[in-house]
């Protein structure tokens, strides 16, 4: 089969693999129709993530038909068209009996913290993605969900990683009505929260970010005010300004380990690897919230250790609520909101790229141009 192989940072693409093979009995064969290139991708391609390893095939958003079953799956069949959440995980252990399926117990030896993850390197459990052909899925009867009927397959796709974590991120917000909500990145997990927190009851939703066309879809996809920082010599102080000086009831941070805006925390954080990412967006969530207020974290962070202005947070009292997104756990209400038109998840889809062309879907998506938001990629494009 093709499938996108890592070779080091900045370096990715096509070669011929061997097609998965049944592991367990409780394994499926996906053959992968759809899948996407996420943020979070993006810091594997720049070297952030440790245990990133050579020969790897990256993706975590996809969907696709059911090839093949283990002896023990029931719930799927041949043929099933099916949407793959992003977390591996057995339903059944401790956490995952508490719906902290992206904290699973028995998926991921290598951690502690995430259990695992598709295509996110051997940190989060070794698991090649859907950016290729065909891909291994485990607990195949927990994990995967049969598309249901009046759903289209880009919407799908997008509620395997980047609509339900940008819910999620909302949620952890624990928006009361009339609240001032500030996210900072207007990526597709940022636009997808700060569109959903209007559905949880806010009064107000800002969206900061540094790239004009990213802002321009804030305005018009999550109908949101928008701030871009470069232009102002301190964006906390914009945001005190904006807010009676109080600052915002919420923030979201959707930016995660390469934010921008500090040459200093950038460059040690993503050029030396002295951090498990740059804190600065969260640090400005940090200072941008009201005292009392709310912290949701949505960017991806490495675990190595960051700069985090902590002492801030414990002064002001405010919450702090962070995870990788359980993501089934979001689906029956995401299900209903794109039914009833509150949502329409491909409105965010700015690129169809065929899998033999992802290296340029990378460098493409990874250097901001051509307005790429969400890029989608098609294994079977011909």
């Amino acid at each position: 089969m093709r499938a996108m192989e890592y070779r080091g940072p900045y370096k990715v693409a096509v070669y011929e693999k061997d097609i998965p093979k049944i592991e367990h009995p409780n394994d499926a064969i996906v053959r992968v129709t759809l899948a996407a290139i996420c943020g979070s991708d993006l810091h594997l391609y720049h070297g952030l993530m440790p245990d990133t390893r050579v020969g790897m095939t990256f993706g975590h958003e996809f969907i696709g038909v059911v090839e093949e079953v283990g002896s023990s799956v029931q719930n799927l069949k041949r043929g099933d068209r099916v949407m793959v959440p992003f977390n591996v995980y057995c339903g059944s252990c401790y956490f995952c009996a508490r719906g902290l399926y992206s904290n699973c117990h028995n998926v991921n030896p290598n951690a502690t913290a995430v259990g695992g993850i598709y295509g996110y390197s051997h940190t989060c459990g070794g698991y090649d993605g859907g950016q290729a052909e065909f891909v291994r899925v485990p607990f195949a009867d927990v994990g995967p969900s049969i598309i249901p009927e009046g759903i289209e397959d880009e919407d799908a796709l997008l509620m395997t990683d980047a609509l339900s974590t940008g819910y999620f991120g909302a949620q952890l917000g624990d928006i009361s009505e009339g609240d001032t909500v500030v996210v900072f990145g207007a990526g597709p997990v940022g636009l997808f929260a700060a569109r959903s927190s209007w559905l949880m009851g806010a009064g107000r939703v800002i969206v900061i970010d540094h790239l004009e066309y990213r802002l321009e879809k804030a305005r018009t996809f999550a109908h949101a005010e928008t701030y871009n920082f470069a232009e102002y010599d301190d964006i906390v102080v914009e945001m005190k300004r904006a807010t009676d000086y109080l600052g915002a009831d919420v923030v979201i941070d959707a930016v995660g380990a390469e934010a921008d805006g500090n040459f200093t925390q950038h460059v040690t954080a993503t050029k030396f690897k002295l951090q498990g990412g740059s804190p600065i967006a969260l640090n400005w969530a940090i200072d941008s919230v009201r005292k009392g207020g709310t912290v949701s974290v949505m960017g991806a962070y490495g675990p190595m250790f960051s700069a985090v202005k902590f002492g801030d947070a414990m002064n002001k009292g405010l919450t702090l609520r962070m995870n990788q997104a359980p993501v089934k756990r979001q689906w029956p209400r995401l299900f209903e909101h794109i039914k009833s038109g509150y949502f329409k998840p491909n409105d965010i889809v700015t690129h169809r790229i065929p899998l033999e062309h992802i290296a340029e879907g990378y460098h493409m998506f990874s250097a901001k141009l051509d307005g790429c938001i969400k890029p989608v990629i098609v294994p079977n494009a011909g």
